[in-house]
């Protein structure tokens, strides 16, 4: 049971800086505590844990404006931050994770604000039937991270220079562009500041939790630790990975994401496998890599493998849609 509250937000808007301090948070979160952590980036996409930074960003053109490339520990699709844009994070551990409860802060924050509100799907929030917030899920053993957008005033010219967006998605979203689909609640409400926003989502956290809130500072933290981690979330290996020499390749659209899969093959043997997907399960699809690395490439022995992996167990769907693929490879 959540029996302490705790909000942090940073001035910081590096978001190397601020993906290693929700890292941080996350993996330094107690029993009984729930973070939320508000932060903003400056001219920046995010992409997803287990996506193609090749495919998903127009990185040229982003860096040639001063802007920042950078991957999240999540999975899901690639988003585009700027300082119009604040993002929030909920860190939390195994047994108090409950996804209706964040995300009814985020709602009530909204709503308290005069704009009406609505969870749709998995993962997005709307108003006036147009996407405002997206958000997305990482564990790593007993912790968990719950993070998410929230727009006020993005510059969406911006977003749809420097985002790829299938054209197969947006066709399964059922609009024309990026930018069709999303909503900035300045049009909806254009007295809205980021202040404001940030004082009623933290009304919100206290009301829905009915516990105090407590402020933190960046401060009282291990900033070597938060040090090491932003190194790591600006290193090549990190946003880019390793290039690998497909001998073998594959991809389609499923319902829960794009999967690419990637197969370097020698001698009947898979050495290297690279899967790029903006599903939400980025863990199974990680799994799902590592089940194939080493595998024989045969159908029968690739769809064994998927299928007896148990990072795939909880994701069925995920997996038999996978097994499917490999079967278009070419014997």
């Amino acid at each position: 049971m959540v029996t302490e509250l705790a909000m942090i937000e940073t001035k910081n808007t590096d978001p190397r800086h601020n993906l290693a301090l929700e890292r941080y948070l996350t993996m330094h979160t107690e029993e009984g505590e729930c973070i939320l952590y508000l932060w903003r980036n400056r001219k920046t996409v995010v992409i997803g844990r287990n996506q193609n930074a090749w495919k998903e960003c127009c990185a040229d053109a982003l860096a040639a404006d001063g802007g920042f490339l950078v991957r999240r520990l999540s999975g899901g699709g690639a988003v585009f931050h700027d300082l119009g844009n604040l993002n929030f994070t909920f860190c939390v551990r195994k047994e108090d994770y409950d996804l209706d409860r964040q995300l009814e802060v985020i709602l009530r924050a909204v709503r308290k604000l005069g704009i009406h509100a609505l969870k749709t799907g998995r993962n997005d929030i709307t108003a006036d039937g147009r996407k405002f917030s997206g958000n997305a899920f990482f564990e790593s053993g007993e912790f968990r991270c719950h993070h998410g957008t929230i727009m006020l005033r993005v510059d969406t010219d911006r977003m749809a220079a420097y985002l790829n967006v299938s054209e197969d998605k947006l066709r399964s979203k059922g609009v024309r562009s990026v930018r069709s689909r999303v909503v900035n609640l300045a049009e909806l409400r254009p007295e809205i500041t980021v202040t404001l926003l940030s004082e009623k989502l933290r009304e919100s956290f206290g009301e829905v939790y009915d516990l105090p809130v407590e402020p933190v500072t960046e401060d009282s933290l291990d900033g070597r630790e938060i040090e090491a981690w932003t190194n790591t979330f600006s290193s090549w290996d990190w946003i880019y990975g390793r290039r690998i020499p497909f001998t073998n390749e594959v991809s389609r659209r499923f319902s829960w994401g794009n999967a690419d899969l990637g197969l370097k093959v020698n001698g009947g043997m898979i050495e290297d496998c690279r899967i790029w997907s903006d599903a939400m399960e980025q863990a199974a699809i990680g799994a799902a890599k590592d089940a194939l690395t080493g595998c024989r490439y045969d159908r029968n022995a690739m769809a064994d493998a998927l299928r007896t992996s148990p990072g795939l167990a909880r994701s069925p769907r995920l997996r038999d849609d996978l097994i499917g693929l490999t079967e278009e490879l070419k014997a």
